[in-house]
């Protein structure tokens, strides 16, 4: 169980229907089961004075991060559709970033890559975190192979005590065996999966 204070911020990645409902364009595997466990941790965070930050990937319907135009991914999380919403039983108590929306790939809550260049830009999550004082973030949420996983590695690169927690976390599994590499790519970056 994890310890929250007014130094840790909690990060709730892409809990979106897409993601987490199993009608979702681009469901992970037990995406519906995150659902309580992280709206407990955010009713412990919110007790213990912590921020909560929500990210949302938000993609145009046209972007090279589509498999439709040469990515890797279904379509998904398009603006303004049911998919890109945020899960209705989710708690949403604090700021929402948006990420993709301009056909990048917005794997890292913390940053934006241009899919053909590999340019990269940042979100506005870092400056939301360090204008709070934090120190310390918990990620939770989906995929926890793909958009945990960048968040998390992307926290620690950039100073903040990290951890992920394994049961507010599922992962799609593109390749059998994604999650379990996952959780050795973070360990390695000094990222705590409790």
């Amino acid at each position: 169980m994890e310890d929250y204070d007014d130094r840790t911020a909690l990060v709730v990645v892409d809990v979106q229907n897409d993601f987490a409902d199993p009608g979702g364009g681009l469901v992970v595997p037990g995406g519906h089961e995150v659902v309580p466990v992280v709206n407990h941790e955010v009713e412990r965070a919110v007790q213990s004075g912590s921020l909560v930050v929500y990210t949302q990937d938000w993609h145009p319907p046209s972007t090279p991060h589509f498999r439709t135009e040469g990515g890797l991914w279904p379509v998904h999380c398009v603006q303004g559709t049911w998919g890109a919403e945020l899960h209705p039983d989710l708690d949403v108590v604090g700021q929402v970033i948006q990420k993709g929306a301009g056909g990048e790939d917005g794997y890292s809550g913390f940053s934006l890559r241009d899919p053909t260049s590999g340019d990269e830009q940042d979100t506005a999550l870092e400056s939301v975190l360090r204008r709070a004082s934090v120190e310390r973030v918990v990620v939770v949420g989906l995929a926890a192979d793909v958009c945990v996983k960048d968040t998390a590695l992307d926290a620690a690169r950039r100073g903040f005590l990290t951890t992920v927690l394994r049961e507010a976390t599922r992962a799609v599994e593109l390749e059998l065996g994604d999650g379990a590499r996952a959780e050795e790519e973070l360990r390695s970056a000094g990222v705590d999966v409790a």
